[in-house]
């Protein structure tokens, strides 16, 4: 046995670990039912701003969100936001994170109804990592 630590790790060895750990979670809760998740705004085809995240397990992870300087200020990051949760609650979703170490950001998404449920203090160094949750609507019936 040997324990490795590098900063350069094989690809297949990543795949191997991922695949079954997958494969662990689907024999332990069911499957993840994973999928990507984007909304971009586009100026004249150019990417203005975006998310990047992915629906499982029934939740929204918004993994990045994005503004450019240019549109902030305008409701954007929480327009964005509403699409996204539109999107996963059609797909079933009953709930949605996000984190974020920003306090601007922080308080756009406190207004778009997330609330915190943990910190992590100098995450990083001066500034607090808070991860927010909030319940989706199912659709009406």
């Amino acid at each position: 046995m040997k324990i490795e630590v590098t900063d350069t790790p094989d690809p297949l060895a990543l795949a191997l670990v991922g695949d079954n750990l997958s494969a662990f979670n689907v024999q332990d809760v069911g499957p993840a039912e994973r999928r990507a998740l984007a909304v971009l705004v586009r100026d004249r085809g150019k990417v203005a701003a975006g998310i990047s995240g992915y629906t499982a397990w029934g939740w929204l992870y918004v993994q990045w969100l994005w503004v450019d300087e240019s549109l902030r200020g305008q409701n954007m990051a929480a327009r964005m936001l509403q699409a996204a949760e539109d999107e996963a609650t059609a797909r079933g979703c009953h709930g949605a994170y996000i984190d974020t170490f920003n306090p601007t950001a922080l308080k756009v998404y406190q207004r778009q109804g997330y609330q915190p449920f943990g910190t992590l203090p100098d995450f990083p160094k001066g500034r607090t990592r808070t991860f927010l949750a909030k319940g989706l609507n199912p659709p009406e019936a």
